[in-house]
């Protein structure tokens, strides 16, 4: 059974956000970490060229490519190991992207709370972020991961995971994504996608985003509550 839409004057029952990129600043500190690693088993990259392959995907999906490079087939233990060098570092160095818990706070006010987080991390990940950044409370027990549905993005699994979770119609919900990734994910569950593209390294550029059919691209998560209640799609 479907819940009630957040208020019948708005254009969407409910609000989908991804995490990295647009909640939080964590590309570039996790990437420092997976090109150390990586460097480690013998495959040299800089930051910049790891964000272009790894962005927006879970690293144990590109475990061929990694053992192509290094001749070492990933295992759960070195995942872990990754993730823990991960967690030590966003614990340390995470910041906010500019002005989203500010929209966040506003968008679950108008929306009645009806809003989740959808992220191809891991849980931990997740939630240790919206911790250091403020923002756990704001999404109660609709915190979603990718780690934990039959797929990860691009595939549509987290999204749908966390429409039925509120009990929404996909087709019902608005999805604010930052990558070509994500969008794809966001599309492909009948949502409508919003792409956050601040012309910053990490990020999938406003281009490539409307190439993939997202409805509107803005540049600053300030303009995000008053997108999400006055859109209209004529």
């Amino acid at each position: 059974m479907s819940a009630p839409p957040a208020h019948p004057a708005l254009p969407f029952d409910a609000v989908l956000f991804d995490c990295d990129g647009v909640l939080v600043d964590s590309e570039r500190i996790t990437h420092i970490v997976l090109v150390q690693m990586l460097g480690e088993l013998g495959w040299t990259l800089s930051v910049d060229e790891a964000m272009g392959i790894f962005v927006g995907k879970m690293v144990k999906d590109e475990a061929a490519r990694i053992e192509a490079h290094t001749g070492f087939r990933l295992t759960e233990a070195w995942l872990e190991g990754f993730r823990a060098r991960r967690n030590e570092a966003l614990a340390r160095d995470l910041i906010e992207i500019p002005s989203a818990p500010t929209a966040v706070r506003a968008v679950r006010e108008a929306y009645d709370g009806h809003i989740a987080v959808a992220s191809g991390a891991d849980r931990r990940k997740v939630e240790l972020q919206l911790r250091k950044v403020g923002l756990l409370d704001c999404f109660g027990n609709h915190i979603y991961s990718g780690h934990e549905t039959p797929r990860s993005k691009p595939h549509p699994d987290v999204y749908l995971a966390a429409a039925a979770g509120l009990g929404v119609d996909p087709h019902r919900c608005a999805v604010i994504e930052d990558t070509v990734t994500g969008a794809r994910a966001g599309l492909a569950a009948g949502a409508t996608v919003f792409g956050y593209s601040p012309a910053a390294p990490g990020h999938s550029s406003a281009e490539a985003l409307k190439a993939e059919g997202v409805a509107h691209v803005f540049t600053d998560m300030a303009q995000l509550p008053s997108l999400l209640t006055g859109w209209s799609a004529s």
